[in-house]
């Protein structure tokens, strides 16, 4: 298959044991895979070079800072976003390629949907809330700099569209990672909280875990897979309440050192 002019961007740390399916997943049709890591001290950056990628290093400043560091370094104006532990789906390769056969045709950005595979399966979750600009012209659209939400910011005149294929998300290593995820994260979340003003609310800590877990469980039809939906949609409530009461906890701490 011919090359597209693409730049590939990811962004890495301790990723050894995921970026090779990453990397796989698009070398052999796009111009260039550029990997910037923040200073894995696993064998991340060895297996990225060895697989083709062009390897920088860049100390972590952020999300969307690093996406914006990894875009600087692209040499096509075309970019696709993938992070180490996701991979471009065949359906997904095929409509993009055929896409690019009529260069005049093609829109500014594409939305993509990211599905994450149910571990410990390989099965792809049907439905997903994640339907991000990930392939874009970097003359149209950039990363946002905020170090939690990294999404591209497309210009107001720029044309949109979707696609059908999907990205592949496998984002748990185990249920165990699956708690440093989420608590890692919530961190980060909770400091953007308080960069925006929000405080804590009362109904939220009593509420959030129920109403989230009833939204993916029912609502969002995790009930259909047995077990491990039930498991899902319970790490999801917990997730959100987890953020709720680090809120709660960061005001407290601060009310006390007043």
């Amino acid at each position: 298959m011919e090359k597209l002019p693409i730049s590939v961007i990811i962004i890495t740390l301790n990723e050894a044991d995921r970026i090779t399916a990453a990397i796989r997943s698009v070398i052999d049709w796009v111009d260039e895979v550029v990997l910037i890591d923040s200073g894995s001290q696993d064998n991340t950056v060895e297996l990225a070079s060895e697989l083709g990628a062009r390897v920088m290093y860049n100390a972590w400043p952020g999300y969307g800072q690093q996406k914006r560091f990894a875009e600087e370094q692209a040499h096509n104006d075309w970019l696709l976003n993938l992070d180490a532990d996701e991979r471009v789906t065949e359906s997904l390769r095929s409509e993009i390629a055929k896409h690019f056969e009529q260069p005049q045709k093609l829109a500014d950005g594409y939305q993509i949907a990211i599905h994450d595979i149910i571990y410990p399966t390989e099965e792809l979750n049907p439905n997903t809330p994640y339907k991000p600009v990930r392939l874009y012209r970097k003359s149209k659209g950039r990363y946002s700099d905020s170090p939690v939400h990294d999404r591209v910011i497309m210009q107001p005149d720029s044309q949109v569209e979707k696609l059908h294929g999907k990205i592949a998300h496998a984002s748990i290593r185990s249920f165990a990672h699956r708690v440093e995820k989420m608590n890692a994260y919530s961190d980060a979340q909770v400091q953007d909280m308080v960069d925006k003003g929000r405080k804590p609310s009362v109904a939220r800590i009593l509420l959030e875990f129920w109403l989230s877990f009833i939204k993916r469980y029912f609502f969002k039809g995790y009930w259909r897979k047995g077990l491990i939906g039930y498991i899902y949609a319970i790490n999801y409530a917990y997730s959100r309440f987890l953020r709720q009461i680090k809120l709660y906890e960061y005001y407290k701490n601060n009310q006390k050192n007043k």
